[in-house]
């Protein structure tokens, strides 16, 4: 008896180390299993995008009128602190990722830690940007000072996040759909940002002034207003400003936690990490590597683009087009139509190769920036522009996060003993984009203070009318156009990316059978 379960014993060890058995096979069924996203898995990884993109829409459309209309700061200090808190927030970015990346794993990830720790402070500093203080001589320092600091605590949580994609799976495909998930539910937040910010304080408008020439009885009987709305005070916007950073405040701290407890974060074990790098080194690392500086500088590019026309839509429709009432609404129907188009441009890219997606995406919108500028004001017209428009910024949302991946992967595979230095990769495109966003509003709001803006004017000067059309249809053209002859020089196609994914695969799986090997031994 005994001798027959010897024998039996040996048979089984035989079985689990015999090359093509079942149980090898099975254990790798297993491993293959553990690579897979649920849904759920990835509509929690999605959520946490959310709070990124609410904010940021808040504070992109909305943060120069509230400072120049409500705060009723001169445009110059406007100018100062929205650049020296978007260069503060670019500057953070490299700092915070060349410190996740040298992070000890804990029990909840690498990149976790960051996300949960920085959530509390960020919501508390998000809210009082909001806040007028009760005093005048310290009001620009105010605003400057918890700018600097929400910047701050958004890039302990946003850089980690991004960083995450590499670490929710180790399969190309599972991460291009994650991605997709994520994109769409930014958008979504985009709208919910437009929506809350909007439509709360668009029923609450601050009260005017007569522009050069023009008493307020005048401009209003112009306007077909029956006068009531000068009912509302300054205090009631200042109030709604603050009720709608309260709602947001409340939805960050909502998707950190659905984050938080609705991801794993995978440690990937197969692969020893390299030895950390000083920050100088990091950055010879990342902007070293040719694929990763062309892309990045297209996006640069792009992104100040769009963020020339996010940061001075809101005041083109209330100035411009005349449009002071419905501003909030034009933006929400822009964010509807990228949120719905997400899922088209999903398609686009498998279909076609991501670099054609990034031409036809960013191309589609130069068009309207043309038509919005040029056709006599028309609140229809505005509307249907509005929505076209927004299916080119879906494609500059999820297009950059979904290439970001394949450079990562195609440094990994010509650098193979660089192992760990994902979080870099993405702090540097968070660095540059955000860079791109300090420019964009520091140049806008001066730009405007030039041409004689009239703080909480019913009507501007004809110079600001024509710096208004310039930030957001010439400007961001050109940039466009410089993006996109960058972007043509970008290695990294179809073909290219497609052997990448079947190398870096090869390796994983070459790795995790010597992982088991032992394992496997043990059970012998």
């Amino acid at each position: 008896m005994a001798k027959g379960e010897g024998s039996e014993q040996y048979s089984n060890a035989s079985l689990l180390t015999k090359p093509g058995n079942s149980d090898g096979i099975s254990l790798a069924r297993k491993n293959e299993h553990r690579k897979k996203l649920t849904v759920c898995n990835k509509l929690c990884y999605a959520v946490g995008g959310a709070p990124y993109q609410i904010t940021g829409c808040a504070l992109g459309f909305f943060l120069q009128l509230y400072l120049l209309d409500v705060a009723q700061l001169d445009p110059f200090y406007a100018s100062i602190i929205l650049f020296v808190g978007r260069a503060w927030d670019a500057i953070t970015d490299p700092t915070v990722g060349f410190m996740v990346s040298r992070s000890p794993w804990t029990r909840f990830g690498r990149m976790m830690p960051w996300i949960a720790l920085s959530t509390p402070l960020a919501v508390i500093s998000y809210f009082l940007i909001w806040y007028v203080p009760p005093f005048e001589d310290g009001k620009v320092f105010w605003y400057l000072f918890f700018y600097c600091v929400f910047q701050s605590l958004q890039t302990c949580f946003h850089v980690p996040y991004s960083a995450l994609t590499m670490f929710i799976s180790s399969e190309q495909k599972e991460r291009d759909s994650a991605t997709a998930y994520r994109m769409t539910v930014e958008v979504l937040g985009t709208v919910l940002g437009t929506a809350i910010q909007g439509q709360i304080v668009g029923m609450a408008n601050a009260p005017c002034v007569p522009g050069p020439g023009k008493s307020l009885t005048e401009f209003n009987s112009s306007l077909g207003q029956n006068g009531t709305n000068q009912v509302i005070s300054l205090d009631h916007t200042r109030a709604a400003y603050m009720i709608a950073s309260g709602v947001i405040c409340l939805i960050y701290v909502l998707c950190a936690v659905v984050l938080f407890f609705g991801v794993r974060e995978q440690k990937d074990s197969s692969r020893p990490k390299s030895e950390p790098l000083s920050f100088i080194q990091g950055i010879k690392l990342v902007m070293g590597y040719g694929p990763y500086a062309k892309l990045v500088m297209a996006f640069l590019f792009t992104s100040l683009a769009f963020m020339l026309l996010e940061g001075n839509f809101a005041l083109f429709c209330s100035y411009t087009l005349g449009f002071r009432n419905d501003f909030q609404n034009i933006l929400l129907v822009i964010m509807l139509s990228a949120t719905l188009t997400i899922p088209f441009w999903q398609w686009f890219l498998t279909k076609f190769g991501k670099k054609t997606a990034v031409y036809v995406g960013t191309l589609s919108v130069v068009p309207f920036m043309i038509l919005v500028v040029c056709l006599k004001s028309n609140l229809v017209v505005t509307y249907i522009v509005s929505f076209a428009a927004g299916v080119s910024v879906a494609a500059a949302f999820l297009l950059p996060w979904s290439m970001l991946p394949d450079v990562v992967d195609d440094f990994q595979v010509q650098n193979p003993k660089a192992i760990g230095h994902e979080a870099l990769f993405y702090s540097f495109y968070v660095f540059f984009t955000k860079f791109a966003s300090g420019v964009s509003l520091g140049i806008s709001t001066l730009s405007l203070d030039f041409a004689g803006y009239i703080s909480r004017g019913c009507s501007q000067p004809s110079e600001v009318d024509i710096t208004l059309k310039v930030l957001v249809s010439a400007a961001p053209i050109l940039l466009i156009m410089i993006g996109l002859i960058i972007l043509y020089t970008y290695p990294i196609d179809e073909d290219r990316r497609q052997g990448n994914r079947k190398l870096l695969q090869e390796q994983r799986d070459e790795a995790e059978s010597e992982s088991d090997s032992p394992e496997l031994a043990k059970m012998i």
